[in-house]
């Protein structure tokens, strides 16, 4: 399974997942492949930043759809592959944020009213102070932790 990061004529981003390199070309080649937000035809490869092997021992056949049905005919991860993926995602996003605790809505809210540099930054915060961040115009993004043990 290869993941691609790709970009429409109109510069939306999204991602695909396809059998192989030939297999893109293909479903590209056949116009299968759109933009999910415009339905653009004019897609291209971007640089992607994260692949990850996985051995099956019987090939994985790709759906049949056409053109309006989906986006494109790139296939979803399974089960426990999605949910490594997911991992990954907290994984690099935490790599590339601070830490501020329990702060995390105080700290959002400098940062949005320009009283602390602008940065990245992770930590807790109830519903009730996210759903209040958001009303402010602060954007925020909650993601559950998987623990190791759920990855099986």
């Amino acid at each position: 399974m290869i993941i691609y990061d790709l970009s429409c004529s109109n510069d939306h981003r999204f991602e695909g997942w396809f059998q192989s390199a030939d297999d893109f070309v293909s479903q590209q080649n056949r116009r299968l492949v759109t933009c999910p937000c415009c339905d653009s035809h004019d897609v291209r490869r971007l640089p992607s930043a994260v692949a990850i092997a996985t051995h099956r021992s019987t090939p994985v056949e790709a759906p049949v759809s056409s053109p309006k049905s989906a986006p494109s005919s790139a296939m979803m991860p399974a089960g426990a592959q999605a949910m490594a993926l997911y991992q990954q995602l907290v994984q690099a996003m935490a790599a590339e944020s601070e830490n501020v605790g329990t702060a995390f809505a105080e700290e959002a809210r400098k940062i949005h009213y320009n009283e602390a540099p602008e940065r990245a930054i992770r930590g807790q915060a109830t519903e009730d102070e996210c759903e209040a961040l958001r009303d402010e115009g602060i954007p925020v993004l909650r993601l559950p932790t998987v623990k190791d043990e759920d990855l099986n």
